[in-house]
């Protein structure tokens, strides 16, 4: 199924096409089931048709779960991506966090101009100091243009297009306070009656004094809303290796088992008290996952330990692995997005790799003492969740927290008694019975909590980043950890072969992907607005060319992913050039001072920047060049107007703004 679901991701195959396939494929599956067990055959027929069958309900789902294949879907309107605004009414499904400008949310868009609809959408409102944020299931009615979503512009960047069209999010909107309309802030879903109940417990938390920061990890902890959270913070459980604290997911919602097992154990001694107990715990485990926002860790650990519950009160052996692949299917079949949300991903590659290598690390030592074996099983788990889950995160993050043992030695067995406390706090402060006293020591709790990965943080020389790995370096990863697991579980001379022979295709990996960004050689002209940046790149290094004055505030989002992904060891800065000599090419760049008259070369290109006062007709007809390109540093006006004359005298023009970084190669 999961190979079906990526299909369908970068293939296109249609609704239709997907129904009848799966139907025809289920039939004869039917069928040769059928003749098999009359005549008591095992053949390949029936496993291969199988097969197919599952990559065909994969396609199926991903095409049921595209918003976009429903009729009334707002892509279908006349007036999508057009320029002319519209009257839409939307409802709030959920409040993401703000920046500096503006305040967002996901919408639902509910009418276009009275034309009945359905649809995600991103929501952008104005930061206004005196108005208060919408919540949850709140119906607006705003004028806006329905604004499609924008590619990165420059190479390597963070795709947030994908990102959202991942969560069915196709287009997004722009208002501010003064020119919307509250039509309903009444609770109509279970999500609208979850975000409410999570806003009454923040108000009840206030009365009793905790820091902001303490009520952002309060919130993150135990309700599964991280929007709260300081930069600052976040920063620090990062680099300490501790940020899947932060995200609701197997572990806290183990630990809230563990809890509500031991809670309602009581209800064991009456008749039917088992079928009681396990109604009990799901229906709190459930309600969590649902306050918690049902993200993609809190929805996969929910869904497994359904399973985990129900074998466990009914004395069932219980196969972990079983466990997760039917939680997987499950929600993929649910939500056939999670399969690309990175938190999923880790999710599951962590459960794997514990689930995996504990029993082998925990053999290697058998601590007399509880404590030392408590600190044992902690330091174990840590490091068999990284064998699952270290390439992923080594590709997606390119960072490797070196005091990660330190951190969830220390921390996460002291996370059961921080989670149940909370659970404690919230219920005392919700019955308006909570002490003082109580919730001073929670604070503190957290404080030092959040102290002690502060401190770690600070440890730089354990905090490896810049880490280039692609994929290619994940594939070859894995499949040295698969060789070592199957020689863990079988010490044979073909195993041991097997490991060695992993360990040299790494290394040819590692050897072939360094050659390969040798020899590279690029002229980039990125996009940055107001300004000019131009890169330089031979093999592993790079020179930068710009007027930006605060650059290293700005290459962290500008170019920090090009120079991981490509391997960039060394960056030096220079000022802008007037002519570049690429390979055979010629760039030619006229500035604000408008001077272009050259006599000793012809240039290929012309790079337009600062908004320069020239007849650009007058400079095609006494230049002739292959290509003109204008960068983010011009007035809008200008190049609408370049535009427009270089349609009308037949030559390409390349705006970054639109279709994003020039690179010549």
């Amino acid at each position: 199924m999961v190979i079906g679901i990526l299909l369908s991701h970068y293939f296109t195959v249609s609704l239709s096409l997907s129904i009848v396939t799966t139907l025809i494929l289920f039939f004869v599956l039917v069928l040769v089931y059928l003749i098999s067990k009359t005549h008591f055959l095992k053949n390949i027929w029936f496993g291969i048709i199988a097969f197919l069958t599952m990559i065909s309900i994969g396609i199926l789902v991903v095409n049921i779960h595209d918003h976009r294949n429903f009729k009334n879907h707002y892509s279908h309107l006349k007036n999508f991506k057009s320029d002319s605004t519209s009257y839409i009414t939307i409802k709030i499904s959920d409040q993401l966090k703000s920046n500096i400008y503006n305040d967002k949310y996901v919408v639902n868009i509910l009418s276009v101009d009275n034309i009945q609809t359905t649809g995600l959408a991103l929501l952008n409102i104005k930061v206004d100091s005196i108005s208060k944020p919408f919540s949850v299931d709140d119906v607006l009615i705003i004028n806006s243009k329905i604004y499609s979503l924008i590619e990165p512009l420059n190479p390597n960047q963070f795709n947030y297009k994908s990102f959202l069209e991942n969560k069915n999010i196709y287009s997004k909107l722009y208002t501010n306070n003064e020119s919307l309309y509250i039509v309903s802030k009444k609770k109509t879903t279970l999500f609208g009656l979850a975000d409410a109940f999570r806003s009454t417990i923040n108000l009840k938390l206030k009365k009793y004094h905790f820091t902001l920061n303490e009520l952002s990890i309060i919130n993150a902890l135990l309700l599964g809303q991280r929007k709260e959270i300081s930069n600052e913070i976040y920063e620090d459980y990062k680099r300490a290796g501790a940020i899947h604290i932060l995200a609701v997911s197997g572990l806290h919602v183990g630990i809230i088992l563990l809890f509500l097992n031991y809670l309602f154990k009581p209800i064991e001694f009456i008749k039917h008290g088992h079928i009681y107990k396990i109604i009990l715990i799901l229906i709190c485990l459930w309600s969590f996952a649902v306050i918690a926002g049902l993200s993609a860790s809190v929805s996969r650990a929910a869904t497994m330990f359904t399973f985990v519950t129900i074998g466990m009160n009914l004395k069932r052996p219980i196969n972990t692995l079983n466990t997760l692949a039917c939680s997987a299917f499950i929600l993929l079949l649910i939500r056939p997005s999670f399969l690309f949300d990175v938190g999923f991903q880790l999710s599951y590659f962590a459960v794997i790799g514990i689930v995996t290598f504990y029993p082998f690390f925990y053999r290697l030592w058998k601590p007399k003492y509880w404590i030392a074996d408590k600190l044992w099983q902690a330091f174990v788990v840590s490091i068999a969740a990284q064998f699952g889950i270290l390439p992923i995160s080594l590709f997606y993050f390119h960072q490797f927290p070196g005091l990660f043992i330190l951190s969830n030695v220390i921390v996460v067995p002291v996370l059961g008694i921080i989670l149940s406390f909370g659970l404690v706090v919230i219920g005392l402060a919700l019955l308006n019975i909570l002490p003082n006293l109580v919730a001073l020591i929670y604070g503190i709790i957290i404080s030092w909590m959040n102290n002690f990965f502060k401190w770690i943080a600070q440890q730089e020389a354990f905090y490896f980043k810049d880490i280039p790995f692609n994929f290619i370096d994940i594939l070859a990863s894995y499949l040295f950890i698969f060789a070592f697991y199957q020689f863990y579980k079988i010490k044979s001379y073909k195993n041991a072969i097997a490991v060695l022979f992993t360990i040299i295709i790494f290394q040819s990996v590692q050897i072939y992907s360094k050659q390969q960004y040798q020899s590279i050689n690029r002229f980039i002209i990125f996009q940055k607005n107001k300004q000019t940046l131009i890169g330089i790149q031979n093999g592993e290094k790079m020179s930068l060319h710009h007027n930006i004055k605060d650059f290293n505030k700005e290459l962290d989002f500008i170019i920090s992913n090009f120079t991981i992904k490509n391997n960039i060891s060394f960056i030096t800065e220079d000022t802008i050039q007037s002519v570049y000599k690429i390979s055979d090419k010629n760039i030619l760049v006229i500035d604000s001072l408008g001077l272009y008259e050259v006599s000793s070369f012809k240039p290929d290109y012309i790079l337009l920047r600062n908004s320069p006062k020239i007849n650009l007709v007058r400079v095609i007809d006494s230049i002739n060049p292959k290509l003109i390109i204008a960068d983010g540093s011009n007035y809008k006006s200008y190049l609408k107007r370049w535009e427009e004359t270089c349609q009308k005298q037949k030559i390409p023009f390349h705006q970054t703004n639109e279709k994003g970084a020039f690179i010549i190669e």
